[in-house]
């Protein structure tokens, strides 16, 4: 059966970094509850600046220091709003996929000495297990020609582009490390080929 997604929802959401319009969205992949944050008229346009964001509960809501997680969400909101157009898709995937639980448990086994990789895997896991199949659906449901990903992942990249997502260009979401994150960046970089702590052009 193939899978659905349906945009139930829109509404206007005004925010500290602008105006949006909140899709809400529901389907049969995973049941969560995804959704997009859209400025402007993004229908059949091509080099859309997108940020495709995993829920980071701590990060994003909570303020914590220990990954870049909020910093990004808020640059990627502002740099779409400057741009005057532009998707902010919202992923439920926690933990790059393994829960609140269990990403706390991984923060416990961090400070005992494990980087994120390695405490990821001590729990059972791997590394990231995200995937975007339903970031794809979304892109092509506001029917999204072409974007610029606002990333430092090189893997999110190539996953979208496999999923038939035409990815055109980069927008680095580099934010300022400091004492708290700076170890969870360079894991980022030196593991995971995040595209990081490089020279600036």
């Amino acid at each position: 059966m193939k899978a659905q997604l349906k945009d139930l929802v829109q509404t206007p959401l005004p925010t500290e970094h602008g105006e949006f319009i909140l899709h809400y969205y529901s389907n049969t992949i995973d049941k969560k509850e995804h959704v997009a944050l859209v400025k402007g008229d993004v229908a059949n346009r091509e080099n859309v600046p997108v940020r495709i964001h995993s829920e980071c509960f701590t990060g994003d809501v909570l303020g914590s220091r220990r990954c870049d997680c909020g910093e990004q969400l808020a640059m990627a909101m502002q740099l779409i709003n400057e741009a005057g157009y532009g998707v902010l898709i919202y992923l439920r995937q926690e933990g790059r996929g393994i829960g609140l639980l269990k990403k706390l448990q991984a923060y416990n086994l961090q400070d005992k000495g494990m980087d994120t990789v390695d405490a990821n895997i001590h729990l059972g896991h791997l590394a990231d297990e995200r995937e975007y199949s339903i970031a794809a659906l979304m892109l092509e449901d506001l029917h999204v020609k072409s974007i610029q990903l606002m990333t430092n992942n090189p893997k999110k990249i190539d996953e979208l582009k496999k999923l038939g997502i035409k990815v055109v260009g980069r927008i680095p979401v580099e934010v300022v490390a400091h004492d708290d994150n700076v170890d969870y960046l360079k894991t980022k970089a030196e593991k995971m080929a995040h595209m990081l702590f490089e020279p600036k052009k």
